[in-house]
């Protein structure tokens, strides 16, 4: 009777898989041959696998969650407690976590993978696999401290095993969390501890070099986070170093690589993500240095190879880079004038945060996207619009950064509003929370600035000096060249206002050699007025109608670029403040576009680093 019964399981079980893969595979025979074993009554370990089989064929072929995630919870109530039958019970739990994390009750895959955890402590490569998946879930969910104390157990267990190169990794994704939450200084203890046990305990060479990405990406990701632009230029020279190395093509193939032992079955990214990470750091880096051409230049090389990876397997994590980079260069286009680019661009980002997975992507950007439309309904003069888009933005996002550069802007907007009282608010919010936290020197470079124009809107002349020498101060430092352009054109413009021509002249030559470079439109329209007005004074006429000139060409470029992006539909998104945004329509009122004017003073736009990469454990 026992034989007959294995030779009906063999026989189902190879049934299932010549269905399985066939050419087409037909899923609906392999479940039923898998469903059929049932009936035979068949022993623990045979019941629980062939529960393990339907739940993966069933999350894999179909869209049946429902009846996938009932086997799955079948074969862990089965095997979690029968030994030496760690790959059902352990895969078994992770799918199921997995599948709990799909359906938004991540509250019920931690008490899984705990007990998992528990489980597998005799396993090195289950009980590490489904720590870093358990820190995972705590860091979607933002329980970063408990992450980080899962990460910490990491690396004491495999400190016993000596497996060092999963140390390593344990460290790193510490070293990431601890990022998050803003611990500068454990992130550079951590860091320091990793990047020494790269150099002296990895012996493989491939696998040191896949950590050296690891490292140097958190690295500059960490330098770009405090705004030090200039002293990250060192470890990006090097990171960039590391992927070539990666990518050349007598590298090895990652399957290669990976899996010569239990503790070495672990890569954070495969090297064609990596690729476009290294990419995707080097245009956050470009986009603080005020390098605009560079950030252009390096997403379209991205974004490129996202497609193409893309046209082989369509993962989630290409749709994070893409949102992201995409974040970048609309920021790009609004500096170098090109709003109407810009406006297309948003929309873009908007449905690939639309298209994604139960719309994770929306959750986890849409205060970005309200920032974006922010920037461009303020530079179209849609001051309410933008007025509006950035409280959207304030209210959706608990990231420190995000507030205080949208509460810059916000400040810009109602200084140009006319409304000092909330205008004083911001500036005296944002000067309590300065005392009690260190920020970003780019962005409070970018406070001294806001100070120093709402100065020089006073006519305070000698206080808007003393705040913009404070930000000219940080933005030399580190290299911020855009900051720095605008600072000297609005300090130019302090020294015309007191008459104070030679100065003046000192100021805005260097602005425009500057902002010619990066290039920043609207501190040339701004930096060409003034000239026009200091020629004027130190009667040079050819001088004069020159700058007269270049003003007439910067203002006519921006009001026809403004008047064309007024007419797209997707302008009307500025509208869009809460709930989901609306999906791409053709036939939408347009909205009545601003009397074109010359607008001189403009904001200091401060690159941020939206959704930076290295803020979710990822691991394959």
């Amino acid at each position: 009777m026992t034989s007959s019964q294995d030779a009906c399981y063999i026989s189902l079980l190879g049934l299932a898989e010549y269905f399985r893969t066939s050419s087409p595979p037909n899923i609906k025979k392999c479940i039923q041959c898998l469903q059929a074993l049932f009936t035979f009554k068949p022993p623990l370990k045979v019941e629980a696998r062939t529960h393990l089989q339907l739940g993966q064929i069933l999350m894999a072929y179909t869209k049946n969650t429902d009846l996938a995630r009932n086997h799955l919870e079948q074969a862990w109530m089965l095997s979690e407690n029968i030994n030496n039958f760690d790959d059902v019970k352990f895969d078994t739990a992770s799918l199921l976590a997995q599948l709990y994390q799909q359906q938004e009750q991540s509250s019920l895959a931690k008490p899984v993978l705990r007990k998992a955890i528990e489980l597998s402590q005799h396993n090195v490569y289950w009980h590490c696999k489904l720590l870093f998946q358990l820190a995972q879930t705590h860091a979607t969910d933002k329980e970063y401290a408990l992450a980080s104390e899962l990460l910490a157990v990491g690396v004491e267990s495999t400190d016993e095993t000596n497996a060092t190169y999963l140390k390593t990794l344990f460290l790193l994704s510490r070293a990431m969390i601890m990022m998050i939450e803003r611990k500068t200084g454990d992130v550079l203890t951590i860091l320091n501890q990793a990047g020494t046990m790269i150099d002296n305990a990895v012996q493989n060479i491939h696998l040191k070099e896949y950590l050296k990405v690891f490292f140097y990406v958190l690295q500059v990701c960490h330098y770009l986070q405090l705004g030090q632009v200039k002293t990250v230029k060192t470890s990006l020279k090097q990171l960039q170093q590391s992927i070539q190395t990666i990518m050349a093509p007598n590298w090895p193939a990652d399957e290669q690589i990976f899996g010569q032992s239990n503790t070495e079955m672990f890569m954070w990214l495969p090297k064609e993500q990596l690729y476009v990470l290294v990419y995707l750091v080097t245009v956050s880096h470009s986009m603080m240095a005020g390098y605009m051409d560079k950030a252009q230049k390096y997403t379209e090389k991205a974004l490129t190879q996202i497609e193409k990876l893309k046209s082989q397997e369509n993962k989630p994590i290409l749709a994070v880079f893409q949102i992201i980079l995409l974040e970048h260069i609309i920021m790009c286009r609004l500096v170098m004038g090109n709003k109407s680019l810009a406006i297309k661009e948003i929309a873009l980002a908007k449905d690939v945060c639309l298209s994604s997975s139960n719309k994770f992507l929306l959750k986890k950007h849409s205060a970005q996207l309200h920032c974006l439309l922010g920037l461009y309904a303020m530079s179209a003069s849609y001051f309410e619009h933008a007025e509006r888009q950035f409280f959207a933005c304030i209210n959706d996002t608990t990231e420190r950064d995000l507030k205080l550069f949208a509460n810059l802007n916000l400040a810009i907007v109602y200084l140009r509003m006319k409304r000092e009282q909330e205008l004083r608010q911001i500036l005296d919010q944002v000067q309590q929370e300065n005392s009690q936290c260190s920020n970003s020197q780019a962005l409070m470079g970018s406070f001294y600035y806001v100070q120093g124009l709402n100065a020089f809107h006073k006519s305070s002349f000698h206080e808007a000096k003393r705040f913009l020498r404070e930000t000219l101060k940080m933005a030399n430092a580190e290299d911020l060249n855009r900051l720095t352009s605008c600072s000297l054109v609005l300090l130019s413009h302090v020294f015309l206002s007191i008459g104070n021509s030679k100065e003046s002249m000192n100021m805005v030559t260097p602005a425009m050699q500057l902002a010619s470079k990066i290039p920043d439109i609207h501190v040339q329209l701004w930096g060409s007025a003034i000239l026009k007005d200091l020629h004027r004074m130190l009667k040079e006429p050819a001088l004069e109608t020159e700058a007269y000139n270049n003003h007439c060409n910067f203002s006519q470029n921006l009001i026809a670029d403004q008047m064309k992006c007024t007419k797209f539909p997707e302008h009307t998104l500025i509208s869009w403040v809460q709930g989901d945004p609306p999906l791409p329509m053709l036939s939408q009122e347009i909205l009545e576009a601003p009397p074109a004017a010359t607008i001189q003073q403009q904001s200091a736009t401060v690159v941020r680093l939206p959704g930076q990469p290295g803020q979710q454990v990822i691991y394959q």
